[in-house]
């Protein structure tokens, strides 16, 4: 069988070649992946008059790239689209980013409370020096849940105190609202991680006073895509400590890059998400405060 009469079917990994290629100056890298676009007639290098190689996309490397495009934007959902804008003007207010953390945070219960996410240890002792003193009955342990935040963020300092750690709750139809409403310990699990929360709808789905008071509310205003995002009230300020668990459920987990968020919201590309050296360097490093 003649080798030309295998096609090179478009993967997520030669997608996202293309619109590297496409932004930028079009320096050849030389390795599988462009041999891949080549070969198969998306991409070509040329030379200049100086012996400069340069690397282009064809005209079928350009429909290659819309068509990704326009099939991806149909699979993101409208939970998905307003919440990578959130994520992005989030971290256009200097802030790192996570998407879709599960982290473990703890409810009130009716037993003397630590200070906010000081400790993720049980208030039982598990070896008392005394054993002849009283212990606090089983009931009164702490209780946990995990939480699961659409977009949580930090400031980028080296400062602990300074970190003020924020969950924004995105809510896009009024049952999901309601639901969410309707279960205290999930809010209070976002309120425990975080200095603010806040939720953002389309202003349609509902009126300001039926979000309780201490969470903070932007508002949708028109078509996710192009719409106008409102903050309609500031979230409540608490002071709040990340315990060591939430740490490194940080650390584990990789923060939203700048450069691939606007990537997938052009693609969609949400079947991978790629790790690079910006997105490793960012990890709970940050800089100083400004």
């Amino acid at each position: 069988m003649d080798d030309a009469a295998l096609p090179i079917a478009p993967r997520s990994i030669h997608v996202r070649r293309l619109m590297s290629i496409w932004r930028s100056a079009g320096w050849p890298c030389r390795d599988v992946v462009e041999l891949d676009l080549v070969a198969a007639g998306w991409a070509m290098i040329t030379q200049d008059h100086a012996g400069h190689e340069t690397i282009r996309l064809t005209d079928a490397g350009i429909r290659v790239l819309a068509d990704a495009r326009q099939r991806n934007q149909r699979c993101l959902s409208a939970h998905d689209q307003l919440a990578a804008r959130v994520a992005a003007q989030v971290m256009a207010e200097g802030r790192i980013v996570w998407r879709e953390l599960s982290l473990r945070a703890r409810l009130a219960t009716n037993d003397p409370q630590p200070a906010r996410g000081a400790t993720l240890m049980t208030d039982l002792a598990l070896w008392p020096e005394n054993e002849t003193m009283p212990q606090p009955p089983h009931q009164d342990q702490a209780i946990w849940r995990m939480a699961r935040p659409d977009v949580f963020s930090i400031r980028r300092t080296s400062v602990e105190a300074y970190l003020q750690p924020r969950v924004h709750e995105i809510k896009v139809t009024r049952a999901d609202l309601l639901s969410d409403l309707r279960h205290e310990a999930k809010r209070e699990s976002y309120q425990w991680l975080s200095c603010e929360t806040y939720y953002v709808l389309p202003a349609s789905i509902a009126e300001l006073h039926e979000i309780p008071e201490a969470f903070g509310v932007w508002l949708l205003n028109g078509p996710i895509e192009t719409g106008t995002l409102e903050l309609a009230r500031p979230a409540r300020h608490a002071p709040c400590t990340l315990p060591f668990a939430v740490w490194m459920a940080l650390a584990k987990a990789t923060p939203v890059n700048p450069d691939s968020e606007s990537k997938q919201q052009a693609l969609g590309d949400t079947s991978a998400q790629t790790v690079d050296d910006d997105a490793i360097s960012t990890r709970l490093q940050g800089t100083s405060d400004a």
